[in-house]
């Protein structure tokens, strides 16, 4: 059965499905869907390992907590959480830090990291990322400085940020380079070292007093990218569980219109062939999702940044535009591929039911592509919805 019947199908269709109708057997479908089911496990593992997403810290689960949180936070002006003005997406929380100074010219906040950030080598973090918005004054500060503490606060890495404020009562997108590598910090102490980042602070000061007001939103340190099959190597199950699904819904699907359709021409069908018949031509999909693995190991490492990930609306387009630009040709294959494989399985059951009805091939073609796209289409959407739910 299975090298024999199983195979058959594809290199010589209408001996095979002369035998399938004489003798019909669910053991030929139910060993396709267990070669599908295994393919797909295979799929997935190659897709999982060509994407790579960005890591954070906080975590992504965590959301941006170290802006969520007034107490991990030490300042000369007060700290309130603010919930009526915060950046919105996947990554962040519902709210920002809002730090308020009455008649003053510094504004100072220091955020204390528990547990000490590696900056150098490959696991390392490359990039330090946050959001911040001046509410008052609207004049931008004469000096704007950021601090990375070492240890103690006299070890410490220093950045000026005046240039990188472009606006007043806007959110500004702050990203900057870390680690040993990055000429944008100045160090007044041997001692300070980027394996061991403890603390951060930043500094405004203005030439005269008034009331400040800022909101900082999305501190992140991340630039280190992993394959998602090692941070997340649960989706794996979700692949096989998947393609059961798919497979199940397309064959009864399939095996129901092609039972069901030929009834048009005043035909009598019988359900437990058309349904085997049905079975053995979906060993298209498994051609396909094998061929399909293959294009999608020659794609380079396919990286997600934190402009993707964080779900901001309208960040990330620039990214997400290389990764499509690194995918297009294999996009365009898998495409046509998709579109051989949908004319391929209308083929053979046009074969099958010339076969069995003595249908012309005009007929024969009409069925089966009907069968073929209601059943395409059911399934797809029985399969996407039970996902969902």
């Amino acid at each position: 059965m299975f090298p024999y019947e199983v195979f058959k199908v594809i290199y010589s269709p209408f001996k095979a499905f002369k035998e399938i109708i004489r003798n019909p057997k669910y053991i030929g479908p139910i060993l396709i869907m267990i070669l599908f089911v295994l393919a797909n496990i295979g799929f997935g593992y190659v897709l999982l390992s060509k994407t790579y997403l960005d890591q954070t810290i906080p975590y992504a689960s965590e959301f941006d907590k170290w802006t969520e949180d007034t107490a991990l936070w030490d300042s000369n002006a007060g700290i309130t959480p603010n919930t009526d003005d915060y950046i919105s997406g996947d990554y962040y929380g519902n709210k920002s830090m809002k730090f308020s100074l009455v008649d003053g010219s510094q504004i100072q906040m220091q955020l204390n990291i528990v547990d000490s950030l590696n900056c150098t080598g490959p696991e390392g973090y490359k990039n330090l990322s946050f959001r911040l918005k001046l509410i008052e004054p609207l004049t931008k500060p004469t000096n704007a400085s950021l601090y990375l503490f070492s240890t103690q606060p006299q070890d410490n890495f220093y950045n000026n940020l005046t240039d990188k404020l472009n606006e007043t009562s806007l959110w500004n997108n702050i990203t900057i380079s870390v680690g040993p590598e990055s000429e944008e910090w100045l160090s007044n102490n041997t001692n300070a070292g980027w394996d061991n980042i403890t603390g951060l602070e930043l500094q405004f000061t203005w030439l005269t007093e008034s009331n400040i007001t800022l909101l900082i939103d999305g501190l992140f340190f991340h630039g280190v990218y992993k394959p998602l099959i090692e941070s997340a190597s649960g989706y794996l199950i979700n692949y096989p569980i998947i393609a059961f699904m798919q497979f199940t819904i397309q064959w009864v699907t399939l095996g129901g219109f092609l039972y069901i359709v030929p009834k048009i021409f005043k035909v009598k069908t019988v359900w437990k062939p058309l349904l085997i018949i049905a079975g053995f031509s979906l060993i298209t999909i498994f051609i396909q999702i094998v061929i399909t693995s293959v294009v999608l190991s020659t794609l380079p490492e396919l990286h997600y940044p934190l402009e993707i990930l964080g779900g901001v609306p309208g960040e990330g387009q620039t990214a997400y535009d290389q990764i499509l630009e690194a995918t297009q040709i294999a996009d365009q294959i898998l495409w046509y591929i998709e579109k051989v494989v949908y004319v391929w399985t209308i083929a053979l059951c046009a074969i099958a039911l010339r076969l069995m009805f003595a249908f012309s091939w005009t007929k024969s073609l009409f069925v089966s592509a009907l069968s073929y796209l209601l059943s395409l289409f059911i399934s797809r959407f029985l399969t996407y919805g039970a996902i969902w739910l």
